[in-house]
């Protein structure tokens, strides 16, 4: 196999190849060493080379993930991508029966390792952090890559391709979230290994050391009815030449693999209210408040920044608690207990009065961030501007925090 062939192949001809693909002899372990470790390596490289060489900036601050702690996201990222990769695996092979398709563990590993392939390689934005969202375009463009890979490997019927590619795209979600905590071990400290996949009662369950994901399969089939009608609308948009009706339908459709909307989102001018002229002895200078829509979901976020005497904070603030991806992904720090110091830096994440708080900040006073999740699913972050963490915390408290809190949308 070209890898560099395939590659094309898979990205421009898809349905095409996937024929080739299913005729071709299945070696799992050749698989891996000739093709996904390469594409596993762009991304993580990139990542390295965008954090700890190129660094981030934002607010007129820039930043650098040491070299050391870079090298070790690098080789972790890389080998828990292999693992991600095998473990989607196995999730679409265990949910093949449920689809009318055929369970073929290297069939649903080949699935997922060729229908990564924009995903992992969109990792190359990573080199720029800046562009690191384009990476999530390439990740949609792999939904469709799995989606119309499903009829040829897992022999499931065309009609129920939709639904399977959104109960995996929702598992592999919450995958994401175990291997993220999995990393966290790694790489924040902390015994254990990976616990084990299971299924009760219906629904999926994740395990990993001190804690566990529950996913509802009755959700993830709500969403996959929804995925279906959305393919739906997209095809009949699309054969009668509405290529409005069809981009409107593919949103829902992401819209729906990604969790749906859960309920109408605060209105910015709402939002708004919270964010004062001054806070703490701080002055506004800049406000922006704005309502976006993205795959077929809805945001709503005021931002503002405050100085006084060259000093100050970025405040923002949103509501995720409309989008269930966003805050079960939240979720996975919300949730936390963490206290962590090292000779430059400080993070703690912990729960007060039901919030939750991630404070992080650096001990010379370079960086200083805290943000604060609501039970109503409304997030605060704060981010200083020159300040440090004794400014940002006390501009967190000048809030009306519990105003916010109260806050509650349509349904």
């Amino acid at each position: 196999m070209n890898l560099v062939q395939r590659v094309q192949d898979i990205l421009l001809k898809p349905r095409d190849t996937w024929q080739t693909i299913a005729q071709e002899p299945s070696d799992v372990p050749g698989l891996f060493k000739n093709y996904v470790v390469y594409l596993a390596a762009v991304s993580s490289l990139a990542t390295f080379i965008g954090l700890s060489l190129v660094g981030v900036g934002g607010f007129g601050m820039s930043f650098r993930v040491p070299i050391v702690t870079g090298l070790v996201n690098l080789v972790v990222g890389f080998v828990l991508t292999l693992v991600m990769v095998y473990v989607l695996g196995l999730i679409a092979n265990a949910l093949a029966p449920t689809f009318q398709g055929e369970k073929n563990l290297p069939n649903a590993v080949k699935l997922v390792a060729y229908g990564s392939t924009a995903g992992l390689l969109g990792g190359i934005f990573n080199l720029l952090p800046a562009l690191s969202m384009l990476g999530l375009l390439a990740a949609l463009y792999s939904i469709y890559l799995i989606y119309t890979g499903i009829p040829v490997m897992m022999k499931a019927p065309e009609g129920k391709a939709v639904g399977y590619t959104a109960v995996l795209i929702l598992c592999g979600v919450v995958a994401g979230l175990v291997m993220g905590a999995v990393s966290a071990l790694f790489t924040g400290g902390g015994p254990g290994m990976m616990g084990h996949m299971g299924r009760s009662d219906g629904n999926v369950t994740f395990k990993v050391p001190g804690s566990e994901v529950t996913v509802d399969t009755a959700r993830l089939e709500e969403a996959a009815r929804k995925m279906e009608e959305a393919g739906k609308k997209m095809e009949e948009a699309q054969a009668r030449g509405d290529q409005a009706g069809a981009n409107k339908a593919l949103g829902e459709m992401m819209g729906a693999a990604l969790g749906g909307q859960g309920g109408k989102p605060l209105a910015p001018d709402v939002l708004q209210r919270f964010v004062p002229e001054k806070l703490a002895g701080m002055s506004r200078q800049s406000l922006e408040a704005r309502s976006d829509q993205a795959m077929g979901m809805s945001f709503s976020s005021v931002s503002a920044g405050y100085d006084k005497d060259g000093q100050g904070v970025e405040l923002r603030v949103q509501d995720i608690g409309a989008v269930p991806a966003l805050t079960m992904a939240m979720g996975a720090w919300a949730s936390s207990t963490v206290n962590r110091e090292t000779q430059d830096e400080v993070e703690r994440i912990y729960q007060k009065d039901g919030i939750s708080f991630r404070e992080e900040y650096s001990k010379d006073g370079g960086r200083s961030e805290m943000a604060m999740l609501l039970p109503n699913g409304v997030m605060v972050e704060i981010e200083g501007a020159g300040a440090g963490m004794d400014a940002v915390r006390a501009a967190g408290a000048a809030l009306d925090i519990k105003g916010l809190a109260g806050l509650q949308r349509d349904k």
